[in-house]
């Protein structure tokens, strides 16, 4: 394995934090911008020329919005328009937001997810070192999904130990980084470490529920999911079938300042999912008015549905296609 000689003081690899809100990344050291990378993402440096820093971006993006570029080392080009962004996990946090036609290579995939990398520079005052874990001077080898022995950099999941840790105080679990909280968990809780990215830890905890606490679901419906995930990312659950806990508020028929809601459609207004107090368009098929005339205003409703719009265009609402729904009418 090769490793690149320490530049100006730097050591091959190190890890850097970019500061600001934003800053750019560059082709060449004062050449054609070509990227923004947003603030508090890590980078990986392994060169240096004055004022500038050669490095590393490493994240993942849907694969729906890249296709094949056609050029060796870079396979892989944005084709979503204007931009697509780059997280530093699957739906994790952003770490740039790239144009159309920016290439990448890949280095791996998970279900939607591609996980790409790309080098440029940035101007060094954007940048400040983030501190080892080791002693090592930063250096952190290991091997990486789909290609061969490299060195690693912490801006994405790395394998780690996966001995038995415990949570040391009580904190709250989230279902991704900067995401929902999904629960709390209580000191000495027993956990397993499966990967780790920048200061965040993804777990696996293991224990016992009673078995009348448990509710079937069908195969492909989705629980627990927020409005607040679909409204951060949308694309991912478009298309996705949930189960949710709402309070009904009225029947309502589209308008055009609800161009999510087909033309003439009739839809439900509700709030949820409970305990969320946001809004929430439940799109009924033709022909269910008539049967849902008994529902009570301010009732609770537990609906199975079809994601149409994570985020509709003008007020930001969940849209969602009803499948089956229980509960809200009169005795």
């Amino acid at each position: 394995m090769c490793l690149l000689a320490p530049l100006d003081g730097l050591v091959a690899q190190a890890r850097y934090r970019v500061t600001g809100p934003a800053t750019w990344l560059y082709l060449q050291p004062g050449g054609k911008r070509v990227a923004r990378v947003l603030g508090g993402a890590e980078v990986a440096v392994t060169d240096s020329q004055q004022d500038w820093r050669a490095v590393t971006l490493d994240g993942w993006i849907f694969a729906s919005s890249v296709g094949a570029s056609g050029q060796t080392g870079l396979d892989l080009a944005v084709t979503r328009t204007p931009e697509e962004n780059l997280r530093a996990t699957p739906a994790g946090t952003l770490v740039a937001r790239l144009p159309r036609g920016f290439q990448l290579s890949k280095v791996g995939e998970e279900r939607r997810w591609v996980h790409v990398q790309r080098t440029g520079w940035i101007q060094s005052k954007a940048l400040v070192a983030v501190a080892s874990d080791t002693n090592s001077g930063g250096l952190a080898p290991g091997p990486r999904p789909g290609a061969p022995e490299v060195i690693r950099t912490d801006s994405a999941p790395e394998p780690v130990d996966t001995a038995a840790v415990q949570s040391s105080r009580r904190t709250a679990l989230y279902r991704a980084p900067e995401g929902p909280p999904a629960g709390v968990l209580v000191p000495t809780t027993p956990l397993r470490v499966l990967s780790r990215s920048g200061e965040w830890s993804r777990v696996q905890l293991e224990g016992w529920v009673k078995t009348a606490d448990l509710e079937t679901v069908a195969p492909g419906v989705l629980l627990g999911v927020t409005s607040a995930e679909l409204r951060a990312d949308p694309e991912r659950y478009v298309g996705q079938t949930l189960r949710w806990k709402l309070q009904f508020i009225a029947i309502e028929k589209s308008d055009e300042l609800r161009p999510d809601v087909p033309a003439g459609a009739t839809y439900l207004l509700a709030r949820g999912p409970l305990p969320e107090r946001g809004f929430v368009y439940v799109v009924l098929p033709g022909g269910r008015r008539v049967s849902l005339e008994s529902l009570v205003p301010l009732s609770v409703i537990e609906i199975t549905a079809r994601v149409r719009s994570g985020h509709s265009r003008y007020l930001g609402i969940p849209v969602v296609e009803l499948l089956t729904l229980e509960g809200g009418a009169r005795p």
